[in-house]
């Protein structure tokens, strides 16, 4: 009798406790969101439960190039006779106002490292597609920043793009393999030519035996000349039997 007296009252205990808990539990989340709003890092509107990090909006209005699939692309174009790439793309196209440029500014200046993984893996997505161009990698490599520059901003934008790709891609990356040398100044309002000159002989192979006989993927995020990205794949080139692709965040167009 006792016995189940106990349980009747644990029974009718249980009961009343269930939607206390969840009461409870739905007022802290209401806090917490008060407190820390899930909003998109872009837009700013509320994420939904399915959304992470980027709303779907945002996502599907971002204005991809499709690169990965042409052979002959604005991109690869930059490289013809100067350096044998075995492929080259970009995924957004970027100008002033649009969403790659605020998505980038976000990356590189507002310290926002998820949107810089967040594209790494949407990207990623498009490169595993059967038709990508670019494929059989072995190793992601970010374009690296000189020490006072990484020092200054505290990170490398590109390394959470690298990170990106390579949790989707299921590649290693590793953003020690090549080392800026020297500081280059600021490429921003420099014309054509002094670009090439500026960054002639800034970067040095650190660790050549973990490139030996692969095929990298060497990202970065804005693809302008391709100046930076040639003479960071000149100096991966100084490896033994290496094969580069480049793959960057963004590239001027529409």
């Amino acid at each position: 009798m006792l016995l189940r007296n106990s349980n009747k009252v644990l029974n009718i205990w249980y009961i009343y406790r269930m939607p206390l808990r969840d009461t409870i539990t739905t007022h802290l989340r209401d806090l917490s969101l008060m407190a820390f709003p899930n909003n998109c890092l872009v837009c700013k509107q509320s994420l939904t439960s399915a959304e992470q990090d980027i709303c779907f909006a945002c996502i599907d209005s971002l204005p991809q190039t499709g690169y990965h699939t042409v052979a002959d692309n604005p991109v690869a174009q930059h490289f013809w006779g100067r350096l044998p790439f075995i492929h080259a793309a970009a995924y957004l196209y970027v100008h002033d106002g649009n969403i790659t440029q605020d998505m980038i500014h976000l990356l590189k200046y507002k310290r926002k490292h998820h949107v810089g993984i967040k594209l790494g893996r949407l990207y990623g997505h498009r490169l595993l597609e059967a038709q990508s161009l670019i494929h059989d990698i072995d190793l992601i490599v970010p374009v690296p920043l000189h020490i006072n520059r990484r020092r200054q901003r505290g990170y490398n934008q590109c390394d959470y793009f690298a990170q990106g790709l390579s949790e989707v891609m299921g590649m290693p990356y590793d953003p020690d393999v090549i080392v800026r040398i020297r500081e280059n100044i600021s490429q921003t309002k420099r014309t054509r030519y002094d670009r090439w000159e500026n960054v002639e002989g800034i970067f040095a192979l650190a660790q050549p035996e973990k490139v030996k006989s692969k095929h990298i993927l060497l990202v970065d995020d804005v693809i302008t000349t391709g100046a930076t990205i040639e003479s960071c794949a000149s100096a991966l080139m100084t490896g033994d039997d290496v094969r580069v692709s480049v793959a960057t965040i963004a590239t001027a167009g529409r």
